[in-house]
């Protein structure tokens, strides 16, 4: 493709981010400016008012708060762990905010939160009350973003240009046989991608379909390269995942560093962070000690007043000059300790805009990994693809999509990532794992045909998961007949139903029931219950303990159990049983946000035991998708009515 070509796609790239941060902006505008405290509120981008808890140090001793809600707060809200927030005291509208710090979320509860906030000393007005967290816009993504395609447009560099070659433009990628690898502990498919990425000279893609052992090839491959490289970058878009990277690397006794702002990442991984291993370094005593000693000469600098004599004015300038010598001593020992941290490192995790950190700033790796690469908007993939050599994509194009806010951008082609273009575009860069090892076959088999061309195998021991010999595997509750139609809410606009939470809490009563006659409850480690609309999810939730009527001994088993959330949420994840509520149900067969196929194929592969799926047939099956799922389960005998348990 000629070069000019490859210019266009570009600029119409950054054109369609600017149009998708426009959009985005604009969400977020709507729900912050210029409306009142109580609007901001209910929109779920403020807390308001809060009180703080327990305050301290994390391990790299920033400043951590936990703040708390009143319980009568039932909003549901936007907050997640990672976000930008500013924590505010003498709230109105934004504009009149007069006192604030930001600061990210590191984790959400019901009503509690922990915040790192950004500084050195906690606020002055802490105890004073009337106290407030706000959502932030994220602007630096974008730059970053922005940044990295205006890099590839200008960029003279070969590595550079061949990659943009092979990745968009109609270049081969190439591939020597180095290596014939062939680990026991992967089996023959997982192996022929092991040998794919290591013997790559510049793409290779594992296509991972849900419970195919993705993950463990990922780092079965980073393994074995790490014995002919010296370090080796791997990337995911959501820090959950990245730390699932740096626990699986770290555990195989690599020398693993997760690099990004320690509030976005999980505490049990804390030690991991370059600030962590910085306060751990042998020279950090020191560092504390020259900071402190520049501390103290600035402090009795500052001591001398102007109407001194000559002798005080010229002691005064040299206990600056003392202080500037000793800060300067400071940042020497500090970027000493930082580059030899990051120098020792063998694996080093990050989030793809993590990749544009300073600490990586001029460093080049050899081989770069990108996981959950189908999820990640194509501007971002290119950022840490610009320090490679080699990049190795993993990832299922199947299931959860990048998320877009402009519908006319996504159309347009921000909603096609890398991942896509490479995969259909360099067939033979990429090999598919076949072999799952999470579902029962009856959960596996539809997904395998819709979405995998009846290509998946189950594995001989997950084929036959049941919760209980001669259970099904596969339920649809068919509400049709029922007259349960949806509603939306009028703030959120999503939409819910009420009698769909009530049946579902019904079918999970009997079955648990039916689970205590079997005396199987050992082996149920956990339940899932996913609905795609968060109005549902926020019913389901809200609705659990009044719904549910458990035995004793189940409340006792199930205790901590069972998690009610999104599918997103669910995403890597899987549980012993899995329930669905679709919600949808009106006359027009009308199913919005159902039609997103690959979110629906990301919900019914969670289960590793049971899945039960509960919908109105009349509406859904409008769509082939749904269609074909009901013929489905009519065809194996998973087909019930809704009359069984409400009537």
């Amino acid at each position: 493709m000629p070069e000019n070509k490859l210019d266009q796609q570009l600029h119409q790239l950054l054109a369609l981010l600017k149009q998708e941060k426009e959009e985005d902006l604009e969400q977020y505008l709507l729900q912050t400016q210029d409306i009142s405290l109580a609007d901001r509120k209910t929109k779920g981008v403020c807390w308001y008012p809060v009180v703080t808890g327990k305050t301290g140090f994390d391990a790299g001793e920033r400043l951590i708060i936990k703040i708390e809600r009143p319980d009568s707060h039932t909003e549901s809200h936007q907050f997640q762990s990672g976000k930008a927030i500013s924590f505010f005291s003498n709230s109105g509208a934004n504009t009149e905010q007069k006192t604030f710090v930001t600061g990210v979320v590191n984790y959400v509860k019901r009503n509690e939160m922990s915040i790192t906030i950004n500084g050195n000393e906690f606020p002055e007005w802490i105890d004073d009350g009337k106290l407030g967290v706000q959502l932030l816009f994220d602007e630096k993504t974008y730059k970053v973003m922005e940044k990295t395609i205006n890099t590839l447009i200008d960029t003279k560099f070969k590595q550079h240009i061949e990659f943009r070659n092979i990745l968009i433009g109609n270049a081969t990628p190439h591939f020597h046989n180095n290596f014939q690898i062939s680990l026991p502990q992967l089996n023959t498919q997982q192996n022929k991608a092991l040998n794919l990425a290591a013997n790559a000279e510049s793409i290779a893609v594992i296509h991972g379909p849900p419970g195919t052992g993705k993950t463990t090839t990922l780092i079965q491959t980073g393994l074995h390269i790490l014995k002919h490289e010296k370090q080796i970058l791997v990337c995911a878009p959501s820090n959950a995942a990245v730390d699932l990277l740096a626990r699986k690397f770290s555990k195989e006794g690599t020398n693993t560093l997760r690099i990004g702002h320690p509030a976005r990442v999980d505490s049990t991984l804390l030690s991991l962070t370059l600030d962590a291993k910085i306060t751990k370094h042998e020279n950090y005593k020191e560092l504390r000690a020259t900071r402190k000693r520049t501390e103290e000469y600035y402090k009795q600098a500052k001591k001398h007043k102007r109407n001194f004599g000559h002798a005080q004015r010229q002691a005064r300038r040299e206990l600056y000059a003392a202080a500037r010598k000793s800060r300067d001593d400071a940042k020497q020992l500090s970027y000493y300790i930082t580059t030899d941290i990051i120098n020792k490192a063998e694996i080093i995790v990050c989030t793809l805009t993590g990749a544009d950190s300073r600490h990586l700033a001029g460093r080049d790796f050899k081989t770069i990994f990108i996981d959950e690469a189908a999820q990640v908007l194509e501007p971002a993939s290119w950022i840490p693809i610009l320090k490679a050599q080699r990049v190795i994509f993993a990832g299922d194009h199947h299931q959860l999509p990048p998320t877009v806010k402009s519908f006319k951008a996504a159309k347009a082609g921000l909603e096609i990532t890398l991942f896509e273009k490479v995969i259909q575009k360099h067939k033979s860069a990429s090999i598919m794992l076949k072999e799952q090892y999470r579902m029962n076959e009856k959960i596996m088999t539809f997904s395998s045909h819709f979405f995998y061309q009846n290509r998946l195998k189950a594995n001989i021991i997950a084929a036959e998961r049941l919760v209980f010999p001669n259970d099904l595997p596969l339920e649809f509750i068919d509400t049709a007949g029922c007259g349960f139609f949806e509603q939306q809410d009028g703030e959120t606009k999503s939409t819910a139903n009420q009698e769909e939470v009530v049946l579902l809490y019904t079918h999970l009563s009997k079955y648990i029931e039916q689970i205590e006659t079997e005396d199987n409850f050992e082996e149920i480690e956990n339940i899932g219950i996913i609905s795609p609309y968060r109005a549902q999810v926020k019913l389901l939730q809200n609705s659990f303990a009044d719904s549910i009527s458990f035995s004793a001994k189940a409340v006792e088993l199930l205790d901590g159990k069972i998690a009610v959330n999104t599918i997103d949420s669910f995403q890597g994840q899987e549980r012993d049983i899995i329930y669905i509520s679709l919600v949808r149900c009106n006359e027009e067969g009308k199913i919005g946000f159902l039609s997103d196929t690959r979110r629906m194929n990301v919900a019914m592969t969670r289960a590793k035991k049971k899945l039960v799926v509960i919908g109105d047939s009349a509406t859904i099956s409008s769509d082939s998708f749904y269609a074909a799922f009901l013929d489905y389960v009519n065809e194996i005998g998973a087909y019930r009515s809704a009359f069984e348990f409400i009537y």
